[in-house]
């Protein structure tokens, strides 16, 4: 619980001691990226060039969104529909000459371990052909709670179809630090190519039925080095803890067995009687491509990220976020799968409640309020539908939406525009309020064709993690909202043209096809601003609310449950 006070729930003091860091890049920025970079550099200039930094890219391709193409499409994609995503992504790590990194939330599935199985034959072939060195492969996943990752198991199947001899060096690791764990998403190949958002490398939440709305982005640029550099504190902890009296006792234990200890790390290699127990760092001299002159087409970004639990204060991306937000002057756009904690099952009639010790981004949501109430700005969201589930599966097994509606968090943001003018002396009458519901908050559920649901009734989810300000830059990355103390990283792309082809490409048909003014009910706002959607005390929760908790915490892992804290808790809840 600690952990949380530091994100959106409240300002993040920093470790700012030393010098201010300085990057030269920097003077490319709008201001909206200036803001980004000054907050950055001052409060988290210890975490330069390993959890941020101001650099630039060339922007590969479309916006990597899917289902692709369906905005218009009240039809459900044929089957089969998105494997081009597990393609490019085999495309790009096929690229490897010298170095490769990919993290997730959890291992490849179905077509994405066809898909990275082909790329790791090409690879090892690469490397053949360059004179016999192989070249280093780092996978990294999240050991969410209750559900830790087997790294011999997934070695196994990543390698089945190689030769006995075939020149490739494979490390799969995982960790997680009391009730924090990876959360990013990225593949970076040789300091040149990047893959970067929101997808998770699981088939069913994507390329099957009920597909589960998501964007990411390829690029290729000095940007790429800072994906593998945001890796290497990951894998340093992952040794660090392995090499501890704790770690070496675990160390022994199967992948797949719960413990109660507080950090859990596994990390398998292959060969087993060849390679190094822990993979190498990435140093860009060593391995990175090395630029010698901008690239046609590169435009400013600015990397950023945080560490979870792994860091004791710094979260660089949270405070960033709010440095970019409390810039905008005209609009802030956003495509998200919730603002709201993770909830508990319905209790009476339409009231939702939140698991104990979960709550609302507070700092957030205040943000927001500000820019509605003081400098006239439009907030639109686009969420998704709660109880969405996606490829058949069960509601224990994935579950996009928490089950907030639209209106709960208009209340949520009017409410802290009502209290700002209270604190400032100033009253604000509900028409006043309402006027700002109708003229400057727009919040929509998900929707192809303006409808909702699939065909056989089931709702759309959205997993984006995706925004827009002023038009004129936009963040596409790992890092949802709403609170949760995971590892995330993402790009803010600081270019008004590269933003104008994404609105084209993305933000303005799914925001045409899902809007409904219906969606957000303006008397449902205004009776539910004195409401506390806030979860209770933790301590005072019973136990068959903390098993409630657990049920629902686990059927989306992307949301840390927090006060869980340790697999044991869990087995006893379960």
């Amino acid at each position: 619980m600690a952990f949380l006070k530091n994100i959106f729930g409240c300002d993040n003091n920093g470790d700012s001691s030393g010098d201010e860091a300085f990057d030269d890049d920097s003077k490319k920025l709008s201001p909206i990226g200036t803001a980004a970079y000054d907050v950055l550099r001052k409060k988290h200039n210890h975490h330069h060039h390993e959890c941020w930094n101001v650099t630039s890219g060339k922007v590969q391709g479309s916006f990597l969104q899917t289902p692709f193409g369906r905005w218009q499409d009240s039809q459900d994609p044929p089957v089969n529909h998105d494997n081009w995503l597990a393609a490019n992504m085999c495309a790009l790590m096929s690229k490897a000459t010298k170095f490769v990194d990919v993290t997730s939330l959890g291992p490849p599935d179905g077509e994405f371990m066809v898909q990275f199985k082909k790329a790791l034959g090409v690879i090892a072939a690469t490397a053949e052909k360059q004179g016999g060195e192989p070249i280093p492969i780092r996978m990294l996943f999240g050991n969410i709670i209750g559900m830790p990752v087997d790294c011999d198991t997934v070695i196994k199947d990543l390698t089945a179809d190689l030769p006995e001899d075939a020149n490739i060096e494979l490390w799969v690791g995982a960790w997680r630090t009391g009730v924090s764990w990876n959360h990013s998403k990225i593949i970076a190949v040789d300091g040149k190519y990047l893959h970067n958002g929101g997808h998770n490398l699981w088939d069913a939440h994507y390329l099957k039925n009920n597909p589960v709305h998501d964007v990411s982005m390829q690029c290729e640029g000095r940007v790429a080095h800072d994906g593998h550099l945001y890796a290497n504190k990951m894998w340093k902890f992952i040794k660090h803890t392995q090499k501890s009296f704790i770690g070496r006792i675990i160390n022994h234990f199967p992948d797949t067995m719960p413990t109660v200890f507080q950090s859990r790390v596994t990390v398998s290699e292959y060969p087993e009687e060849y390679a190094e127990e822990f993979p190498p760092q990435y140093v860009k001299k060593q391995h990175g491509y090395h630029w010698k002159a901008p690239l046609d087409g590169e435009v400013p970004m600015i990397t950023m990220g945080r560490f979870g639990a792994l860091s004791y204060i710094n979260r660089p991306s949270d405070d960033a976020f709010i440095a970019m937000f409390d810039t905008a002057k005209t609009s802030i756009r956003a495509s998200l799968q919730d603002i709201g904690p993770i909830c508990l099952p319905l209790q009476g009639a339409g009231i939702v409640t939140a698991v104990p010790g979960c709550c609302w981004p507070d700092r957030l949501l205040k943000c927001w309020a500000k820019a509605i109430y003081q400098r006239g700005v439009d907030v639109e969201l686009a969420l998704s539908n709660p109880g969405s589930i996606p490829g058949g599966l069960t509601p224990t097994q994935a579950l996009y939406g928490n089950g907030w509606t639209c209106a709960n968090v208009a209340s949520e943001i009017i409410s802290r525009i009502r209290d700002m003018g209270d604190e400032n002396g100033e009253e604000i009458d509900n028409d006043q309020l309402v006027k700002m519901v109708k003229e400057n908050l727009r919040i929509t559920y998900i929707k192809q064709a303006k409808s909702n649901h699939w065909q056989d009734q089931g709702t759309l989810g959205n997993h984006a993690k995706h925004f827009i300000i002023d038009d004129c830059c936009y963040y596409v990355g790992s890092q949802n909202l709403y609170m949760c103390d995971l590892a995330e990283w993402g790009i803010l792309i600081d270019d008004k043209e590269q933003t104008k082809k994404v609105m084209e490409e993305y933000w303005t048909p799914m925001w045409q096809n899902s809007y409904s003014e219906a969606d957000c009910d303006v008397d449902e706002v205004m009776e539910g601003l004195d409401i506390d959607r806030n979860g209770a005390d933790i301590k005072s929760a019973t136990p068959e609310q903390l098993a409630l908790a657990h049920q629902m915490a686990n059927k989306n892992p992307g949301h840390d449950a927090h006060h869980l804290e340790d697999e044991d808790e869990l087995a006893r809840h379960s």
